[in-house]
């Protein structure tokens, strides 16, 4: 074959590789995609306790993307008394009004589980 010819088959390989890809690839949490879960969350009671400094807190706020700003949450560093007096050991802690307690990432569908608020359906 001519390489002009070969040469335009990859790019058009290439080309379709990307497509699947890019369509395939789960929405971002950067847009409010879990806006309503977190949202759930907060009406439903239910808290996390944190510290700016934690990496597993960080990894829990990612995991929302902007939708984090719906979640109840309590910075520790800057509520060392509310922290202190819910007896917060460890970050995250996630509390719910049933006194529940989960210390540790929970991750989203662990959340919805432990909670019964509905995570939105990926595309």
């Amino acid at each position: 074959m001519p390489k002009v010819l070969v040469a335009t088959l990859v790019l058009v390989v290439a080309v379709i590789a990307v497509l699947v890809i890019f369509s395939s690839t789960p929405r971002t949490p950067g847009d409010g995609f879990y806006d309503t879960f977190a949202a759930c969350l907060s009406d439903n009671d239910i808290v996390m306790y944190g510290a700016y400094w934690c990496p597993h807190c960080q990894n829990e706020k990612k995991r929302f993307g902007d939708s984090f700003r719906f979640v109840s949450y309590v910075e520790c560093t800057e509520e060392t008394e509310k922290c202190t007096a819910e007896k917060i050991r460890g970050y995250p802690t996630w509390a719910f009004p049933d006194g529940r307690r989960f210390e540790g990432e929970m991750g989203l569908e662990r959340l919805s589980a432990e909670s019964g608020c509905e995570l939105p359906k990926q595309q």
